[in-house]
């Protein structure tokens, strides 16, 4: 029986409407992989910018990527449409039922149709990870399944029920290894619980931010709002049936290593109280953009009205009519604004620094009908779609963009590149704000593109259209205090308001705080972290901490290509495929040696020596104390893929895969009993 009803009774009119939905390349890509039609095949591909200072040309697709292949030709985009529709007209006669994605030695040439170049082979399967046709190939997978009693001895400690820790309960309950969930809040989802403040979205599109698992998932916006994201992490709980495996509104307070037991103690507080578990290995998923960041402002605690952290938003609040000051202005300020605009009386937003924002066409609109229509009902097409954003997020495409050129020299940008996209958002501004020079000057950074968080916007209605309202007023002039009833700057102006939101961002280079993290010899994380912040093999093992696996730790805020959530998975295999070696060996404990801790840091080091965000003109989260990144990840995601690949010996299915260099370094050994310690 179909579940295609939909298909079954459309028109031939309705799939004639609906294919010209889609983009191309992904149908190129897609209809030759179902039919082999070499046809399909033979058309072309030209590569273009995609990104204009024009209105009318604004991109539509992914806001960082500045060029794409697309068909050329009106010819082969009609043949492709044509094709398209010929297809599912075929299909729903015969019923539409279940059918097979193809050949598989067809997918390296269909998946060069859609990025429109080849794919190397050493890449293959990487990008076939990314397709999601097999929704467990980041999960582990046992060559010779232990037996259950071996199973029920190691038991996992999962901390945190966002995004990652999610994933992580989903495939240790696949894999059969015995673990249990704490959450500090009373719902899954992480930030996107926490995080309600009016405007709040996600900045990378919702394709590609589900797990592999969820590419079936449906959204409704290219780009969607907080409650869509919350509703795919509630759906993971529910569809997976991990709810009963965490135990909700239970913080944990310290993670203590017991050498002898070779155990971690695991102590937290909850509704009745403290508690104490025990478990062989941690999965800490807590984050980095987890724990409110509040200023230090003169007068903070004096104040009369309401005011909270976005993180905070209290439910029900009352606007109208209100005066609100917003304090800060990254991404989260830059959200919130034009949505609070709508419902406040009169809006203050007092910005430090401004931020370089990248317009999408339609970034705050739904899909049209017609594209939830085709993931409905064409076979496939949202693996390929998610496989093309991937794609234009790539290394090959986005790396360049974090580069800097030594040899570039120019007053404000980096590279050449860095220059033409700060000529490109620039324009933006000026053509936003023409009649208000004054606000041009206000609201241009100082410091190049991305060596901040970039941030995304609609082309039509973003930050800049709320500053050109009566209701809304700019100030720069530095916070001097606050007091009872409002806020004072230096100069002596003072702006009386009733409510006080703060977007000043999270703790983003305390990792694992206010968490105590004792490993062998009762060693606090602090003090492995002390010479220049946050650091991790991988993103997720910390020496002297055995069997303790971070998700988004030091390191993982990636710049190499791809989204978070792929580097995410990756760890979670990496860090599952350490405890079924350990079972399957029947050894106790996987560390990682202080000198390889270090040999992979110093790669990091170089890496990052480029990148642009270490301009010394920029000051945000993606710098610590010391000057260096703990957030970010500067290595190609093709190095950390092969990396992460297989910690037993780097092989899956009896040969080495992947980037060429990763697999012939002697830097960076990630086996057992090479980097890592197995006893």
């Amino acid at each position: 029986m179909t579940g295609k009803s939909e298909l079954l009774t459309a028109t031939d009119e309705t799939i004639d409407d609906v294919v010209k939905y889609a983009d191309p390349m992904v149908l190129r890509g897609l209809l030759y992989q179902l039919t082999g039609d070499e046809s399909i095949a033979a058309t072309e591909a030209t590569t273009a910018q995609i990104r204009d200072s024009e209105p009318d040309r604004a991109s539509k697709d992914f806001a960082l990527v500045q060029s794409k292949a697309d068909v050329s030709k009106p010819s082969d985009l009609a043949m492709i449409q044509s094709k398209a529709a010929a297809f599912l007209k075929s299909y729903r006669e015969q019923g539409a039922p279940d059918i097979p994605c193809g050949l598989p030695e067809r997918l390296r040439r269909s998946l060069s149709l859609v990025a429109g170049t080849d794919i190397p082979a050493s890449e293959l399967e990487m990008w076939l990870e990314q397709l999601a046709l097999d929704p467990w190939a980041r999960g582990l997978v046992w060559q010779d399944p232990p037996p259950s009693q071996d199973l029920r001895k190691f038991v996992v400690a999962v901390i945190g029920a966002g995004m990652g820790g999610l994933n992580a309960a989903v495939q240790l309950k696949h894999a059969g290894i015995p673990y249990f969930v704490i959450e500090k809040n009373d719902e899954v989802g992480g930030t996107w619980y926490e995080n309600r403040y009016p405007g709040a979205r996600v900045d990378s599109p919702s394709r590609t931010y589900t797990h592999i698992y969820g590419v079936d998932f449906e959204y409704p916006n290219a780009f969607c709002l907080q409650r869509e994201n919350l509703r795919y992490f509630k759906w993971v709980a529910d569809h997976f049936d991990i709810r009963n495996d965490i135990t909700f509104k239970t913080e944990v307070k310290s993670v203590v290593w017991d050498e002898s037991a070779k155990l971690w103690g695991i102590k937290a507080d909850g509704p009745e109280g403290p508690r104490v578990w025990h478990a062989n290995a941690v999965i800490a998923s807590v984050g980095f953009l987890s724990r409110p960041n509040m200023p230090s402002i003169e007068g903070i605690e004096a104040f009369e009205g309401n005011a909270f952290h976005t993180a905070r938003w209290p439910a029900g609040l009352d606007l109208k009519g209100k005066r609100v000051a917003v304090i800060g202005t990254g991404a989260t300020g830059y959200q919130l604004v034009p949505e609070l605009a709508k419902l406040a009386g009169h809006t203050f937003v007092f910005q430090r620094t401004p931020n370089w924002c990248f317009d999408i066409k339609s970034y705050l609109d739904p899909f049209p009908a017609q594209v939830n229509w085709l993931d409905r009902n064409f076979p496939y097409i949202r693996n390929f779609i998610r496989f093309r954003l991937s794609w234009l997020a790539g290394p090959e495409t986005f790396s360049p963009i974090m580069r800097v050129d030594p040899q570039f020299e120019d007053q404000h940008a980096r590279s050449a590149l860095n220059k033409k996209i700060r000529e490109q958002q620039l324009a933006f501004i000026k053509r936003k704000l023409a009649n208000r020079p004054d606000l041009i000057e206000d609201m241009t950074p100082v410091a190049p593109p991305y060596s901040a968080r970039p941030i995304i916007v609609d082309t039509d209605y973003s930050i800049y259209d709320a500053l050109l309202r009566d209701d809304v007023t700019l100030v720069t002039d530095p916070i001097l205090k606050i007091k009872p009833n409002g806020i004072e700057v230096q100069g002596g102006g003072e702006y009386s308001v009733d409510i006080i939101v703060y977007a000043t961002g999270f703790k983003a280079n305390d990792f694992l705080w206010p968490m105590e993290v004792r490993g062998r010899g009762g060693k606090r994380v602090e003090e492995l972290w002390e010479k220049d912040g946050a650091r991790a093999y991988l993103g997720t093992m910390l020496p002297g901490f055995p069997n303790f696996f971070m998700i988004y730790g030091p390191n993982t805020n990636n710049f190499g290509g791809l989204q978070i959530v792929d580097f995410e998975e990756m760890v979670t295999r990496f860090a599952l495929q350490c405890i079924g070696g350990l079972i399957t060996q029947k050894k106790r404990t996987i560390d990682i040696s202080l000198d390889a801790y270090w040999r992979y840091n110093d790669e990091v080091d170089r890496a990052e020596a480029l990148m642009v965000y270490k301009d010394p003109r920029a000051h945000n989260y993606y710098k610590n104390d010391s000057g260096r990144s703990a957030a970010n990840n500067p290595i190609d995601i093709r190095k950390v893929w092969t990396w992460l690949r297989n910690p037993l010996d780097g092989r899956v299915n009896g040969k080495q895969s992947g980037d060429p260099e990763a697999i012939a370094s002697r830097v960076v050994r990630p086996y057992f009993r090479k980097d890592l310690i197995v006893e």
